[in-house]
């Protein structure tokens, strides 16, 4: 189950905040993935209709922050993503089209 949480925009949309376990073989951070979608049924529907099947949404526990939400509403696809913080003081990372991770090559085996 992924940790997140949303925020209700005031024309009616949501931004959907999620973090999710990494996508690469070791495993050692996770993503924080952002939609910006019409409720938070669609954005869930969104991510799995891109491969991540197994995606849900329990609670408020990370609701995204102002800075995420203007981030994902200034991107053109309103699906974003980026390493998730681990509490280290380093510069964050920028946001990547969600493109980006679901291309990302896989170790070789």
């Amino acid at each position: 189950m992924a940790v997140g949480g949303f925020c209700k925009l005031p024309d009616g949309m949501v931004v959907v905040a999620l973090n999710l376990p990494s996508p690469d073989a070791d495993g050692s951070c996770g993503v924080r993935v952002l939609v910006h979608a019409r409720n938070r049924a669609r954005a869930l529907t969104r991510l799995r209709n891109l491969g991540l099947r197994a995606v849900y949404l329990r609670g408020n526990t990370a609701p995204p922050t102002p800075d995420e939400i203007t981030a994902v509403l200034h991107h053109p696809d309103g699906l974003i993503w980026r390493t998730a913080p681990d509490g280290e003081v380093t510069p964050p990372e920028l946001w990547h089209p969600i493109r980006a991770l679901l291309r990302r090559p896989t170790a070789p085996a």
